[in-house]
């Protein structure tokens, strides 16, 4: 295994929200861990990984109880709106960042026209920073998530009216 595929396997992990990947070949070894809660991880991807999947079983029934509240708790003001507005959510857990650095303009403010593939934010996960793009054009009408804090696999981030 090259460094290259060390790389994209670290990409992985940070953006599918698995707790653990451990691969072994003849000669070579090695094992991803992150701290992230591994109720939260088993609840987003049981299936894609074989090895998480012997540890699913025993920490799904928690994990929709604690994850369904979140969005739960989201769909309720995204009905209140508007039921024509589109939800940008998170790809992955991390930290959310409205700008690139403290010192730079946010990427995206309430009234800000979007196109699809522009970069609206930036989400932290493993100390790496991924782009996070908008999919659809139009005018964003809420940011849902404060600078700085945690996010969820899947929650949303902001609202867009559709262009």
């Amino acid at each position: 295994m090259d460094i290259k595929q060390v790389q994209e396997l670290i990409r992985f992990v940070s953006k599918s929200g698995v707790n653990e990947v451990s691969i072994e070949e003849k000669d070579f070894k090695i094992t991803i861990k992150t701290n992230q809660a591994p109720t939260v991880v088993n609840a987003t991807i049981p299936a894609p990984a074989p090895a998480p999947v012997a540890v699913a079983p025993q920490a799904a029934p928690v994990a929709p109880a604690q994850a369904a509240p979140a969005p739960a708790a989201a769909t309720p003001a995204v009905a209140a709106d508007s039921s024509n507005y589109i939800t940008i959510k998170s790809p992955m857990i991390g930290t959310f960042y409205r700008s690139s650095s403290p010192d730079k303009p946010s990427f995206v403010n309430v009234g800000d026209e979007v196109k699809a593939g522009q970069v609206v934010c930036i989400i932290e996960a493993m100390k790496l920073f991924n782009e996070i793009e908008s999919e659809v054009s139009g005018r964003i009408v809420k940011v849902l998530v404060e600078n700085s804090s945690p996010v969820e696999y899947d929650q949303p981030l902001f609202l867009v009216e559709p262009a």
